[in-house]
């Protein structure tokens, strides 16, 4: 029997409601287990929260020349020690390398 036949069958055999004639896109601001309407939609980052310019920028492939050399000193640095992922402490020594220290106290993360 071909595929398409056998599912056409099992088909047949379903006692459920067809679900298919009633999709709700969840865009169109409608919850489909309600039906009622939705005020705000659930935006991915919570409601109120944005990208920084500056993350913003990094995530679509621009680079601050700060970051384009850290990526430089990372690419170096496996490829002089033939490490394909350097590890966090690695990491940490690459920038020592590079001539960064600690001068102020930490700050919150964004």
């Amino acid at each position: 029997m071909p595929q398409s036949a056998q599912y056409d069958d099992e088909l047949e055999s379903f006692d459920g409601p067809d679900r298919r004639a009633s999709v709700l896109d969840r865009r169109c601001g409608i919850d489909s287990r309600t039906g009622e309407r939705i005020e705000s939609l659930d935006r991915r980052r919570g409601p109120g929260i944005r990208r920084s310019e500056e993350r913003r920028a990094a995530e679509e492939g621009e680079m601050t020349t700060e970051q384009f050399e850290f990526i430089k000193a990372v690419n170096e640095y496996k490829q002089l020690n033939n490490r394909p992922f350097p590890t966090w402490t690695e990491v940490l020594d690459i920038i020592t390398a590079m001539g960064y220290r600690r001068v102020a106290e930490p700050s919150k993360i964004r």
